[in-house]
């Protein structure tokens, strides 16, 4: 799908594959670096991301090579999500414009009406898509708990403990459990198991200690919080209570796990990322969590 790409030799595109996930990665972090002033992409991501039954590298990537090189990617998911990134010494000569317009391509095609994308709040790919009528959905924030505060205990309500996941037996009352919750959310598109399989226990290198579980006595699972090790930090990947059990401190106490599981595994720092839609920016706020980067979800109407 390149038909809305205006390249100049030897620029060239293709639909990206499995043996570009080093590339992708390499220029992710490279522009993360450039306008984060830090990387906070792994390889996991993308080759977890990339191996979901719903997603389609052939239909819904492109990558911009130079030669050998690749410059620039972008992915559409669902017909509604874009992810689009150009090498920072490759900016300014219309591939961002390029890669923006294809994905307006993907989503018509895909029977989409509605295109955005999550950006750092203040980066050169916010000001091109606000120039082109994107607009602002919600805000997101990256959070970090510091390495040096201390990790209180968890105090949760009596019967409710927590505990890791058990392969071959969880994944669907886990799986049940984040789909609720997030389903409250405003402009989010229901997740398909396999999807979720793909991307929690599926993902390269996953260990159950990093699926905590909150059940209660009956062993009804209540609450879920998956967890990745990212260099000496702890990535909290999602999080989620079921709604009739909140308010009850049984969130703040899979975030004291969790923080606690990775730093006994050497990640000293513990982060993770929100947006304005959840309400849970208080949550993380008043465990210890310091917001660190900001970024804001933008969207245009292809109506």
């Amino acid at each position: 799908m390149t038909a809305a790409l205006e390249l100049e030799p030897p620029v060239f595109a293709r639909a990206l594959r499995m043996t570009d996930a080093d590339g992708v990665y390499a220029l992710v972090s490279r522009c993360e670096q450039a306008d984060l002033d830090e990387v906070m992409i792994d390889l996991e991501d993308i080759v977890s991301d990339w191996q979901r039954p719903s997603f389609d590298l052939t239909t819904q990537s492109i990558g911009l090579f130079d030669a050998d090189d690749l410059i620039g990617c972008c992915e559409v998911f669902r017909a509604r999500r874009a992810e689009g990134y150009v090498d920072p010494d490759y900016r300014g000569r219309g591939l961002g414009t390029s890669l923006m317009r294809w994905t307006w391509d993907v989503v018509r095609e895909g029977g989409g009406a509605l295109v955005g994308q999550t950006v750092p709040e203040s980066s050169d790919a916010a000001a091109l898509l606000r120039s082109h009528g994107y607009a602002p959905l919600w805000t997101s924030w990256v959070l970090a708990f510091p390495p040096g505060n201390a990790i209180a205990a968890a105090q949760l309500p009596k019967g409710v403990r927590i505990r890791p996941f058990v392969p071959g037996r969880d994944e669907q009352a886990a799986f049940q459990t984040v789909e609720d919750a997030f389903n409250e959310w405003p402009d989010r598109d229901p997740a398909a198991f396999d999807d979720w399989v793909a991307t929690v226990p599926g993902r390269p290198g996953f260990e159950p200690w990093q699926l905590l579980l909150a059940t209660e006595r009956d062993g009804a699972v209540i609450g879920v919080c998956h967890l990745v090790l990212s260099g000496d930090s702890t990535w909290i990947n999602h999080i989620a209570v079921r709604r009739d059990r909140r308010g009850l401190g049984i969130g703040r106490g899979l975030l004291l796990e969790a923080f606690a599981a990775g730093r006994s595994r050497g990640a000293h720092r513990a982060e993770l990322s929100t947006d304005s839609r959840t309400g849970a920016l208080e949550l993380y706020r008043h465990v210890g969590m310091e917001v660190t980067q900001t970024f804001v979800h933008l969207a245009k109407s292809l109506g």
